[in-house]
Formats: C-alpha cells, structure tokens, sequence
C-alpha cells in the first residue's frame, strides 16, 4: 500500500505579506522544498543525482489553486506525490494542508529532466526512474 508523503513546514513572519498571510509567491517556495525532500526521501539527492550522471530537474509548468489563506506561525504539512511518469519527466501533485487537514492550496508540476551543461532532455536515471516505479 502506498503511503502518502508529508513535509512539515511552519510559516514564519518572512512568509507573509502586508495582510498577514502567506505571499503567494513562498507557496511555490513550500512546494518546493517537499518536492526535494520526497526525492531525498527516495534516497536521491539532486546534487548528487547532477554528479553522478549529469542531470538536473527544472519546474517545466505548475498549475497552482489557492484556496484558503496561511498565516503566521500556522504549522503545515505539504504533500509531494508522483503522479505520472514518463522516460524524461514526470507529474507532481501537491497540496498545502494545515495541521488539521484543511487543504489551502493544491498543485500541479510537469518536472523535466535535463542535461546539465546544454539544458536539453535527458531520461530520468534508471536508479530513480525504478525506485519512483516502486513507490507508484
């Protein structure tokens, strides 16, 4: 059975605007961060993914609904889940929930792979490519 990825993230005072709430802008920012650390999670890290075989990922679309405000000091968990893959890319999608599970914002993100000097399409590193496999 697959289980659900979560990444805690506590909104700060720097995360919020004028009004209080979260800019919309450090959304991106959250989704981010659980994108990586469901690749770090995987047992991949993107450093380490460049060296080892010359590739980088790149956000290539997102599609963001914001549903309901953040605000300081609010404790969110952001999920990260694949949900389609393909030889050089795959899907995201992600929402931002607070503690008791109210969704605020849900996400999607087309991720490219690509080569590291010239920027072009690469296939997804085997290793990676089956351990996604896996966890689908």
């Amino acid at each position: 059975m697959k289980t659900q990825f979560f990444w805690p993230v506590r909104v700060y005072y720097e995360d919020t605007d004028a009004g209080g709430v979260v800019y919309y802008a450090n959304y991106l920012k959250f989704l981010e961060r659980a994108r990586t650390e469901r690749l770090r999670a995987l047992g991949f890290e993107q450093d380490e993914l460049r060296s080892a075989f010359g590739v980088l990922f790149a956000v290539r679309s997102a599609e963001v609904d914001y549903l309901r405000p953040a605000r300081f000091n609010d404790s969110l968990s952001v999920t990260a889940e694949v949900s389609e893959l393909k030889r050089a890319s795959m899907a995201f999608t992600q929402k931002i929930l607070r503690a008791e599970g109210e969704i605020l914002c849900a996400a999607k993100f087309r991720i490219v792979c690509l080569t590291e000097g010239e920027f072009r399409p690469a296939a997804i590193p085997g290793p990676l490519l089956q351990r996604i496999k896996d966890v689908l």
